[in-house]
């Protein structure tokens, strides 16, 4: 029996983590055994950790970099160490700046391919924000070419935080789904609240090797301007050194001191406007005399109570941001 892979894909801050949480609690429910592969932009892990504090879940970890061809053998690696613990089913959380296409591919390697199987790709969209990433983005093509293909190869679509949008908005992200994937299921929601059945049904049973989205990859390959199999050997090289986004970087602050407030913070993170997409961390917040989770993306700021006793750091996520002019800027907001 291969095990089923169940991918969640979407950019920063569309709620992924959320879903995962929700479906680990759903196939915990279900008498499922679960293996959870995380993959971060930065070398502090802030996701997983949220994982491990509200289900205790094992997971592995692929820090510092997008699921890509330079990470495949990591990839390989941290699936066949879930594989040791025979789970019924893997989830992978990507990074926001990847492209599961790259999981797919990275699934059909002789070592996996008799191993797992793809079930489905889902992709959760931040409603208030999706429709302006082609503007924000678009000195950056490769971005916007991954954010798209994310759309174009998902089994199910999200369209998460519908209650910060106005029905006319939902109706324009309907057109512009139904533009790039008028086949996948789509879910309008919020905190990511939804069915499950359609993800988790028929995962304990031995089923026929699901190759429909392997194939709707290859058709929308083509439909994009795909190359043939020829000229994809030829270019191999090529595609190996080729990045799913180019201007994201991420910085890791140190937030050592005892008197920061939520409004320092706040406004801290005010200072960069588009150029800033998420930020996220253990921050020592003063008014509330403990260790809080910080998260902010779309420009909005929420704080969550944390178990977390480590540390305090904040991971920042943005396009084209100096880390001297970050530290700098941090050092003047905490005064």
């Amino acid at each position: 029996m291969r095990i089923p892979v169940i991918v969640l894909s979407g950019f920063l801050g569309s709620g992924k983590t959320t879903l995962l949480l929700r479906l680990l609690e759903e196939s915990k429910r279900r008498g499922l055994q679960h293996g959870i592969l995380m993959n971060e932009l930065g070398k502090q892990d802030v996701d997983g950790l949220i994982v491990d504090e509200h289900s205790g879940a094992v997971l592995e970890k692929l820090l510092d970099g997008c699921v890509c061809y330079s990470k495949k053998s990591e990839l390989g690696g941290s699936l066949k160490m879930l594989l040791n613990r025979k789970p019924d089913v893997i989830f992978i959380e990507l990074t926001g700046v990847a492209n599961p296409e790259e999981i797919a591919d990275a699934l059909t390697e002789p070592r996996l391919i008799g191993h797992l199987r793809l079930k489905q790709i889902i992709t959760l969209l931040d409603a208030e924000h999706v429709l302006d990433y082609n503007s924000i983005f678009a000195s950056d093509k490769q971005l916007v070419q991954t954010l798209r293909r994310q759309i174009e190869v998902a089994d199910m679509i999200v369209v998460n935080k519908t209650d910060l949008v106005r029905m006319g908005h939902i109706l324009k992200i309907k057109a512009m789904i139904h533009k790039h994937n008028d086949r996948a299921i789509v879910s309008f929601t919020k905190h990511s609240y939804l069915d499950l059945s359609p993800v988790l049904d028929g995962v304990e049973q031995i089923e026929i090797t699901k190759q429909a989205t392997f194939k709707r990859l290859q058709m929308a390959k083509v439909s994009t301007g795909g190359r043939s199999e020829e000229k994809q050997k030829d270019s191999h090289h090529h595609h190996e050194n080729e990045r799913s986004f180019s201007r994201v970087q991420t910085f890791t602050l140190p937030c050592s001191s005892t008197h920061i407030t939520k409004k320092q913070v706040e406004q801290f993170l005010s200072l960069w406007g588009n150029s800033l997409l998420r930020a996220k961390g253990y921050i020592l917040i003063s008014e509330a005399g403990k260790m809080l989770l910080m998260q902010h993306a779309g420009r909005r700021t929420y704080w969550e109570p944390t178990f977390y006793s480590g540390e305090p750091y904040i991971v920042l996520i943005g396009i084209e941001m100096n880390e001297e002019s970050l530290q700098s800027a941090w050092n003047s907001s905490m005064k």
